[in-house]
């Protein structure tokens, strides 16, 4: 056993091609350190179709475990800025349009929840992927009287694949992972999308660390937001991991076919892919200069108090939502032709005054078109006032540490089961 170590940490294991694989290759190296009564029965109840998809399963768990990691370090950055900035100003929009005001904090506990979703997609991809094919053999089980339960607790699988068949062929939880991972894409390519916007001069929001953009050729005042645009580009490169995996499993028959195969390269390059996007990400989240004043500005600019205007005539002037709403829309509507907004109050009382019988008082119409004070309102649960806001932070850290601690729990439980593997492996080998 230690020998073996050894070789593969000098590099002293070379695959002889003529071998055909790896699995040979290892069988055959064991027959030349240990002997054959050995070596030559490694493969008694085993078959390359079982042990490939055990291999498969052995790394892609450490591998989930490392994306779920990732996107636990993504969540603690965008927590910590919620956290300072829940009473941060920015508007909200629908249709890339001025919708309501929001906070800074309210976007990225938005993110977070969304992130949550994907750390429950990938636990239940881990649950399925942890089941031990070994011991399905070629297709068909063995005759051999073997406890597929024990090889199962030494790699530390939590459960068996009981079908033999379904075991070597299917590769559904390969599938899953690209799907899951396609999923969490998206919504990193949300975020660096409304980043990529943000940083340009027209929204003025952000300043992207230097790290994480380039300058142009020939234009020297360009600061582009590379990073964020280099994980926007690659999550189509991981929707085609998914779509070429699913081409390739769609017309095969049951029972291992060599097809399977392909699947492999572009299963370790998606994960890669997505932990090195989740940690830009997270960098680039990191060191990110956010511009309060200008997005404060840009809220009370515009209309984005309207909603609550409406809102406000439905609670103190008994209208239906729907009068208030064409109300305030004609008011909107009249000051914008005037080139106004709301910050233009003796306007906008005017034009109250002429729509609304008893209209609303000027020191109460000047608070109630401040962006602060409309923030603050929306206290329904989920909603963006800074306690709702405070709220949910709590909330979802309560979240990520549940998660981290389960991922915690699972590597606990592999690397105990590789210690209890070498320990019987040693006492075989001591007691030969």
């Amino acid at each position: 056993m230690q020998i073996a170590k050894e070789d593969i940490r000098k590099n002293k294991f070379e695959l002889n091609p003529d071998l055909e694989d790896v699995h040979l290759n290892v069988e055959s190296y064991i027959i030349r350190t240990c002997g054959i009564e050995y070596g030559g029965k490694l493969h008694i109840a085993r078959s390359r179709n079982d042990q490939v998809v055990t291999d498969v399963k052995l790394k892609l768990r450490e591998e989930i475990l490392e994306v779920m990691d990732s996107v636990l370090g993504l969540q603690n950055v965008l927590l910590k800025l919620a956290s300072k900035t829940k009473d941060t100003i920015m508007p909200g929009f629908t249709h890339l349009q001025h919708a309501q005001p929001i906070t800074l904090g309210f976007w990225a506990t938005a993110y977070v929840s969304m992130l949550v979703r994907d750390l429950e997609r990938l636990e239940g991809l881990y649950s399925r992927v942890n089941r031990s094919p070994l011991g399905a053999a070629a297709l068909a089980g063995t005759s051999f009287e073997i406890d597929r339960n024990i090889t199962a607790k030494l790699l530390g699988f939590d459960s068996i694949h009981v079908h033999a068949l379904d075991s070597v062929s299917s590769r559904d939880f390969v599938m899953e992972t690209f799907s899951a991972l396609s999923i969490l894409m998206s919504n990193l390519s949300r975020m660096a999308e409304d980043l990529i916007l943000w940083s340009s001069h027209e929204f003025n929001f952000i300043s992207l660390p230097e790290e994480y953009t380039t300058g142009s050729s020939i234009m020297p005042q360009k600061k582009n937001p590379d990073a964020a645009e280099m994980v926007r580009g690659k999550t189509g490169r991981v929707y085609g991991a998914l779509m070429q995996s699913l081409s390739i499993l769609k017309g095969l028959p049951l029972g291992y076919n060599r097809d399977l195969q392909e699947d492999r390269s572009l299963l370790w390059d998606t994960l890669k892919t997505t932990r090195m996007s989740l940690n830009v990400m997270g960098g680039m989240l990191s060191g990110a200069e956010f511009n309060k004043e200008k997005m404060e500005d840009v809220v009370d600019e515009s209309f984005a108090a309207a909603t609550e205007l409406a809102n406000h005539l439905v609670k103190v002037n008994n209208m239906s939502f729907r009068e208030s709403h064409q109300v305030i829309g004609d008011v909107v509507n009249k000051l914008f032709k005037q080139g106004k907004t709301f910050r233009d109050i003796d306007e906008t009382f005017a034009l109250l005054k002429k729509e609304v019988d008893g209209s609303i008082p000027l020191s109460e119409l000047r608070e109630l078109v401040d962006s602060k004070r409309v923030v603050e309102a929306n206290k329904s649960r989920g909603g963006t006032s800074p306690g709702e806001v405070g709220k949910m932070v709590t909330s979802l850290r309560s979240d990520v540490k549940k998660y981290k601690k389960s991922v915690g729990k699972k590597r606990r439980k592999i690397f105990k089961a590789k210690e209890l593997t070498e320990s019987r492996v040693m006492d075989i080998l001591i007691n030969k």
